[in-house]
């Protein structure tokens, strides 16, 4: 029986997970924490599909071209194809496992409008539609443990990939339980860790999803891609802990973003761009709102607090929550924040790495979004992608497992002894704390290639202190090990930067403000002996 490794326990994981069991393989599911405290349970908005519900004129076709205009068309084509062709009956499978959708009194699930889409094609379960799709999945995960065919891991959370002769055969992880590294072997491992919060500190995903294990798997050869395409959110709202999403669902239904001056509302996007204005795509919308200079305001206060109630509830309860905000009477103050990672790990259109063998999927793996990510288009990629992946590894062939790693264990076993015996000035924390203020200033909506390389001299030092950082025992080992490969993610993501000498989708430059036809590809970067490379994948490489 073929075994898989699959770390990350999310949406993307779980599906995968799934997948891989109902082909009879053996999986074993790692994670630091349960399914249910995964960052998929904070997607509210819904998952994009061309269905039965959907408005007349809407097609497969239309939902692969929005898709890939709205990626600035830099995404794959056949890549968006399978996505989009796929999405009707990823949706039937979800509600078949039991998701909650939102439906009308005939039984179809609803659709709602999202950015940058010519129709209402979001499918969605209230404002909670990733909690209600992870229920599902746990719950038919359970059922394939019953079975024998899905392990679960808990507090383990991984250290290195177990890389022999250019074929990845397991990892090394951290055991929470015991304070020591653990080996898992397997025919193919798949990475399923999210994105990387943490170089940015507060956003409004979860920061256990802090791109240390991208950044780990570079410096052992793994390819990234796209790493500068990163998407700000135009809707939310701060709180002491992290930004909280008002889900672009309030735009939606109806909800208009203002400023005020001279004691008058100006419908900014409206005025720009028409009626559909408050829809248009994330970057456009949030780099509209940085150049007001203004505080911007939502208001959705005259559609009743009946509708309210009924369509958003749970925006109404996170903003009087949080804020003391009524959204029925008042207005919200919004700003734009970091939200979601369309660079990441490179893969194929099969999510196999350029290491035979290591597959990633979700929000790590880039392949679906291009420049810029579709509300809705998220949940679609994370399932999708984990079945597609499934059909590969079932497909390749199983390789020898049984491989000496005691070298592998012994380094990391050194490495966390290192830390114990640190007596550096520097803190993990503070570095961290340093590193999310250099990214937030350097690698903004806005940026030149001045304010990139005082980013890139930053982050190298940070880097050169990595190593001799003070690790404070009443925490993990793990936030003492993995700073080193967070920095590495973090330089490789403004050289990536640095080097798209142009603006398109997220990446906007002040000092190159046009899109050029010689920048129409992905950026890949490539990681060797303490050398950042990066090129065009004007060839195609990982995906067509």
């Amino acid at each position: 029986m073929k075994k898989v490794l699959i770390i990350g326990s999310g949406i993307a994981g779980l599906s995968c997970a799934i997948s891989c069991a109902e082909k009879n393989m053996e999986v074993t599911l790692v994670s630091p924490f349960p399914s249910e405290r995964a960052q998929s349970v904070l997607a509210a908005g819904g998952i994009n599909a061309v269905t039965d519900s959907g408005e007349v004129g809407d097609s497969i076709e239309c939902h692969i071209k929005d898709t890939l205009s709205g990626g600035c068309d830099i995404a794959g084509k056949e890549a968006v194809t399978g996505l989009c062709e796929n999405a009707p009956e990823i949706v039937r499978w979800l509600e078949k496992l039991g998701t909650v959708f939102t439906t009308d009194p005939d039984g179809k699930v609803r659709v709602r409008a999202f950015g940058g889409q010519s129709y209402k094609r979001t499918c969605y379960c209230g404002a909670s539609t990733g909690k209600q799709i992870v229920t599902a999945l746990v719950m038919e995960a359970r059922r394939y443990e019953g079975m024998g065919r899905i392990k679960r891991r808990l507090w383990m959370d991984f250290y290195s990939a177990l890389i022999k002769d250019g074929v990845c055969r397991g990892a090394v992880f951290y055991n929470e339980a015991t304070n020591s590294p653990e080996a898992i072997t397997a025919d193919s491992v798949v990475i399923a860790t999210g994105g990387q919060n943490a170089l940015f500190g507060k956003t409004t995903g979860s920061t256990q999803c802090d791109g240390y294990t991208a950044g780990k798997l570079f410096t052992q050869g793994v390819e990234l891609k796209n790493l500068e395409f990163i998407q700000y959110h135009p809707t939310t709202i701060e709180t002491a802990q992290k930004m909280m999403l008002i889900s672009e669902a309030v735009r939606g239904e109806g909800g208009r973003l203002y400023y005020e001056e001279n004691g008058s509302r100006v419908y900014f996007m409206e005025d720009r761009f028409g009626e559909r204005g408050n829809l248009m795509p994330r970057d456009v919308v949030s780099r509209c709102m940085e150049e007001t200079g203004r505080q911007v305001f939502l208001d959705i206060t005259f559609l009743g607090k009946e509708k309210i109630l009924k369509k958003l509830p749970e925006v109404y309860e996170l903003c009087k929550k949080y804020r003391g905000i009524d959204i029925c009477k008042q207005s919200i103050p919004v700003t734009p924040s970091v939200h979601f990672f369309m660079g990441g790990i490179a893969v194929k259109n099969n999510h196999e790495t350029n290491i035979k063998n290591l597959y990633a999927i979700g929000e790590c793996a880039s392949i679906y979004h291009g420049a810029n990510r579709l509300g809705g288009n998220s949940l679609l990629a994370a399932v999708y992608g984990g079945k597609v992946a499934a059909s590969a590894i079932e497909k390749s062939e199983s390789v020898d497992t049984e491989i000496d790693y005691t070298a592998d264990l012994a380094q990391a076993a050194d490495k966390l002894r290192a830390l114990k015996n640190s007596k550096s000035t520097y803190s993990v924390m503070y570095i961290r704390n340093m590193l999310a203020e250099t990214m937030h200033d350097d690698l903004g909506i806005v940026r030149s290639a001045e304010k990139l390389q005082k980013g890139i001299d930053d982050v190298t030092f940070y880097l050169s202190v990595a190593d001799k950082i003070r690790y404070d025992s009443s925490e993990l080992a793990y936030f003492g090990y993995s700073l080193s490969g967070i920095l590495t993610l973090a330089k490789a993501t403004l050289i990536c930067a640095k080097s798209r000498e142009e603006s398109r989708g997220a990446h906007f430059r002040s000092d190159h403000p046009e899109q050029k036809d010689e920048y129409k590809a992905a950026t890949i970067i490539s990681f060797d002996n303490g050398k950042y490379r990066t090129y065009p994948d004007t060839e195609g490489k990982y995906e067509s």
